[in-house]
């Protein structure tokens, strides 16, 4: 078993006494190892000694993604490449690649980290994992990889695509749990029930997703689909991967590794910090990492944070699932959009599936979304009535959500793109219709 009792069930006194040790070695690391931190905490007047609790996080200067790569590839190192034993890197479809460089103990803390959320979860030593996430410079993949083996679970790097063949070894290897997007879980329990073969053949019983968002409806149809418990874990490249914060077995929010990672919750227009309980952008100081450590990172994403104990026994504060990010989210007639929303209003409308498309445009300077989403039948292409009573159905469902006028455009079961890797749901043709 792979639980580390001490640290995850701390007392809050005791947690935020070891967070501001850490934070002081930090600041003092970063300033002496890191020139682009050296002259952003020189010019704050910010040092190691000069922070006497943790609401001195403050006069911090925030870091973001930009600044990485500005820096890239690697002027944000904090060790030599030659300490240097892994580098990983984001996709950089918007830019260049934010890159992640691990020493051999950052590597080994990964997996520990990794190893927890795993626990957390209910993984055992006797599961076989499947990782459907794609290998490579992705963080998700080799993230989980190494911390399900800390626990001594065996592992299938199945990487991702090829669908048959991952049904295929589901059913010949006795596969337990499964790593994967949302997106790609849901597919994968399609193909399952088209596959002929029994629910039996299949063992599935944990699921380990992450990579992008999942609501309970989607979560729910995975589920039902793939016959297994799915939870939600949180990371990315920035902070190291995957291991950051993941559900327990009650799913009442994800535990953060506070002792190793300093989160706060700010206001993204004001910058300033948020009560206790209140929703904003998560901001996260890594407090032990070596190659490459950050000091508030703002990540985008939008959360809050709960530091009541769970019933499961740990301490460390839970993040509610993203409930969108602050670069995602769509600005319409001047109404804030966050893709969660309209997955929500989708995934629990009945004849519809999961898979979906919002497509922006701009007509006579205004506007306009449109949602498409498949079918389940396409028998129901063939009942005008039925078609425009749904159609009608999912516009008023997202009015109301949403608060804006948005076309539903109801089209055929599995017309719309597959994703193996993070589902890309949004098509903003706005900049082209100007």
């Amino acid at each position: 078993m792979f639980y580390q009792k001490e640290i995850e069930t701390m007392d809050r006194r005791s947690l935020e006494a070891l967070q501001l040790e850490r934070l002081r070695r930090m600041v003092d690391y970063c300033y002496e190892n890191v020139p682009f931190y050296h002259d952003r905490l020189q010019k704050a007047g910010v040092t190691g000694s000069k922070i006497k609790s943790l609401s001195d996080l403050q006069y911090i200067p925030f870091t973001t993604k930009e600044d990485i790569r500005d820096n890239y590839p690697f002027g944000m190192l904090a060790q030599p490449l030659k300490k240097i034993v892994r580098i990983h890197a984001s996709s950089g479809t918007t830019g260049k690649p934010t890159v992640g460089a691990y020493t051999q103990g950052d590597l080994d803390l990964w997996a520990d980290h990794v190893a927890r959320v795993a626990m957390a979860a209910g993984a055992t030593a006797d599961d076989i994992f499947q990782i459907s996430f794609g290998y490579g410079l992705f963080t998700g993949a080799l993230g989980l990889h190494y911390g399900l083996e800390r626990i001594g679970a065996t592992v299938i790097p199945a990487s991702s695509g090829n669908t048959e063949k991952q049904l295929m070894m589901f059913r010949d290897f006795g596969v337990t749990g499964l790593v994967a997007t949302p997106s790609y879980a849901v597919y994968l329990g399609e193909m399952v029930r088209e596959s002929g073969y029994p629910p039996e053949a299949y063992r599935l019983r944990i699921g380990l997703l992450g990579s992008e968002g999942c609501t309970e409806g989607m979560r729910e149809r995975i589920e039902r689909n793939l016959g297994l418990f799915v939870t939600d874990n949180y990371g990315m490249t920035e902070l190291g991967g995957p291991g950051v914060a993941g559900e327990c077995e009650y799913r009442c929010g994800l535990h953060f590794a506070e002792d190793a990672f300093l989160p706060e919750i700010i206001d993204n227009e004001t910058l300033e910090p948020k009560d206790p309980g209140e929703s904003g952008e998560l901001v996260v100081t890594t407090l032990l990492r070596e190659g490459m450590p950050v000091l508030r990172y703002r990540t985008k994403d939008i959360t809050r944070l709960n530091y009541e104990p769970c019933r499961c026994g740990r301490t460390h504060a839970r993040m509610e699932k993203v409930m969108g990010r602050t670069d995602d989210m769509l600005i319409i007639k001047g109404v804030n959009v966050f893709p969660s929303q309209i997955e929500s209003v989708l995934v629990g409308t009945e004849k519809v599936g999961p898979h979906y498309q919002l497509v922006v445009r701009r007509r006579h300077y205004m506007d306009q979304l449109e949602v498409k989403v498949e079918l389940v039948s396409a028998e129901l292409l063939e009942s005008f009535g039925e078609l425009e009573a749904l159609q009608r159905r999912i516009h008023d469902r997202l009015k109301s959500v949403l608060g804006l006028e948005a076309k539903v455009t109801l089209v055929e079961p599995k017309s719309l793109e597959r994703f193996q890797g993070k589902a890309k749901r949004v098509l903003d043709l706005r900049s082209e219709d100007e």
